[in-house]
């Protein structure tokens, strides 16, 4: 993996799969390639390529100045097999320099198909499971393009999204999919591809998302698609919502500064048109799941992986206390795995920003597989996840461009405040309980704003707390998933080791590691639990440990408190992880971190 832009059409292609390139940087990657068909004589002629270690940037230098083509492809490499090089970089040819492929996924036996290649006399020159493909594409005996990779794909397991140039073949491009997303891209007289709907709304918002087994064929001026088998399939254009804008970076110098400053307004997007004063609960239209269905259920199992897990930890706590029916979050990279028991009466529910990470769409198919009820929390509409689930949310969070989640997660969290709600109300939830919820629920937008305005004083904290070789983030019940989604964030962007412990764990094993050099992060919501979670505060004073409390009120035992406006209890956790968004942010900052790109990691994992 990580990013895949191609185009067919009348203008001229590099700049266009630059640009295309440069959309998906967002997405993590340590190498860039691009492969065209030549429009000149000679050696201009046929596939010509350029690809290296690095950025984008560093692949433009890399780009020839007469580069002439009408028709390309090209890549944004996440390093799976093989170290990131230029000669690992993307696209990869076969012996003869007529057939060229980019990848996303993974090809599990990569290793058997090497071996039986290398047998019949084939040389490779790169370390990756993509160059496997290439050489089964050109040894295919079939004559058509779309049937030579047919039948390569045939020989392959594992996960896929591809596209391929054949330099017989100049008037096409053939793509297919298998667990990683592929989109079409409709103009006029031109076409588009890509992994991700952001390589192509500069050009054309009309798109076409292929399926898990499905192929097809782009030419200048049509489409077609259909299965690995060869069986047609019918699709029909829709147009993407988001504009080519939402994708700027609106005068911030990060795009994660961008997202965290932009939370207010997503958050009123994803109540907007959703709450129902008369009768104190919400319309959600897609969840098809009626009254009878919700007051049958008996377990809610939420699945996600990162902050998709941990908001999803918020929201089984939510579902618990407004709808009073037992729910827990798992990381879906674990149930898929553990040959879990499936009830018939367990709603479950996958989360994913993208819609597409594989560990939780895998779940979702297995789940389906065995009868289950699945509902999706998403963020990008048309997505995998969208698709295959039985209704859902959509989050309304607008392109997330950071790598690190932000204002997904926040939006991902007030999506299951109102799953809560409309579950609670259609059981047992007082209307009384439901206009409160519904009142904090209004409030979220200008509670995050005033957090907002407290940038400035986070910014000194963060400069101080970098210092730190480690941190530790507690919190209680509502507070936990708050202090595990808090840690996540300050290792993705600023790579200073954290911990995240529910507070009453400490006493239990952690606290060993408490000493000056190792600040705590603790969530302290003016809750039930304040004695409780004051009580820790004093545990790990008394073992010279420096404290850093997000609360509702001044700590008298914290060394710093940021105070965060009061919302509903339900609400809290809502709010008090936006300043530890911050504090992540200005602690990288401080630490001259690739604050958009940070290391190792990708947006969208559409592998294992």
């Amino acid at each position: 993996m990580c990013g895949i832009v191609g185009y067919i059409g009348q203008r001229e292609v590099a700049p266009l799969l630059l640009e295309g390139l440069q959309r998906l940087e967002y997405r993590g990657y340590d190498s860039a390639g691009i492969a065209i068909h030549g429009s000149g004589t000679g050696k201009n002629a046929g596939l010509r390529t350029a690809k290296t270690k690095g950025r984008v940037r560093d692949l433009e230098e890399r780009v020839p100045e007469r580069f002439a083509g009408t028709t390309g492809i090209a890549h944004t490499r996440w390093a799976t097999h093989g170290a990131p090089n230029d000669v690992n970089a993307h696209p990869h040819l076969d012996a003869d320099e007529k057939v060229a492929v980019v990848h996303n996924g993974i090809i599990d036996n990569a290793a058997e198909l090497r071996a039986k290649l290398t047998a019949d006399g084939v040389t490779f020159v790169s370390e990756t499971d993509t160059e496997v493909l290439s050489h089964l594409i050109s040894r295919a005996q079939a004559e058509h393009l779309e049937a030579k990779v047919q039948e390569a794909l045939r020989m392959v397991e594992g996960t896929y999204g591809i596209a391929v140039l054949h330099s017989d073949f100049p008037d096409r491009i053939v793509v297919a999919r298998n667990g990683s997303p592929v989109v079409l891209g409709i103009g006029e007289h031109e076409m588009f591809v890509a992994s991700d709907v952001a390589a192509l709304v500069s050009h054309t918002r009309q798109v076409v998302t292929l399926d898990d087994g499905e192929m097809a064929t782009i030419k200048a001026d049509d489409y077609r698609t259909y299965t690995t088998e060869g069986s047609r399939t019918s699709t029909s254009p829709e147009t993407v919502e988001w504009a080519a804008e939402s994708y700027d970076m609106g005068g911030h110098d990060t795009y994660m500064h961008k997202e965290i400053a932009e939370q207010a307004d997503a958050v009123d997007r994803v109540l907007r048109g959703r709450i129902d004063e008369r009768f104190a609960t919400v319309h959600l239209g897609g969840l098809n799941l009626d009254a009878r269905e919700a007051r049958s259920m008996r377990r809610v199992k939420i699945l996600g992986c990162g902050s998709a897990y941990h908001a999803g930890m918020i929201g089984a706590q939510m579902i618990e206390e407004l709808a009073r029916v037992p729910a827990d979050a798992e990381p879906a990279s674990e149930f898929r795995y553990r040959n879990a028991v499936v009830d018939p009466d367990t709603l479950y529910i996958a989360v994913s920003q993208s819609g597409e990470t594989y560990d939780t769409l895998a779940a979702v198919q297995e789940l389906k597989r065995k009868g289950a009820r699945v509902l999706g929390v998403v963020n990008v509409v048309g997505s995998a996840i969208a698709r295959e689930t039985d209704g859902g949310v959509y989050v309304h969070a607008g392109p997330e461009v950071c790598v690190v989640s932000t204002k997904c997660f926040t939006n991902t969290a007030v999506a299951f405040a109102l799953l809560a709600l409309h579950l609670g109300r259609i059981r047992d939830l007082s209307v009384a309980d439901g206009k409160r919820i519904i009142e904090g629920l209004k409030r979220l937008p200008e509670q995050i704003d005033e957090i907002m305005r407290a940038e400035d004083d986070i910014k000194k904290l963060a400069e101080d707390y970098a210092r730190a070789k480690s941190m530790m983030f507690v919190g209680r019940v509502r507070g936990y998933p708050v202090a595990r989604e808090a840690s996540l964030k300050l290792k993705e962007v600023s790579y200073i080791h954290a911990e995240a412990y529910p507070a009453s764990e400490l006493k239990h094993g952690p606290l060993a590691l408490i000493e000056p050099a190792v600040p705590t992060v603790a969530i302290l919501p003016d809750d039930e639990l304040l004695d409780k979670n004051r009580a820790t505060l004093e545990e790990i004073k008394a073992r010279s440990g420096k404290i850093l409390a997000v609360a509702h009120q001044e700590q008298e035992k914290a060394d710093h408190t940021i105070v965060v406006p009061r919302n509903e209890v339900e609400l809290d956790p809502v709010l008090m992880g936006i300043p530890l968004q911050l504090l992540a942010y200005h602690t990288a900052l401080a630490l001259g971190r690739d604050i958009d790109k940070p290391r190792n990691l990708a947006k969208s994992v559409t592998v294992e």
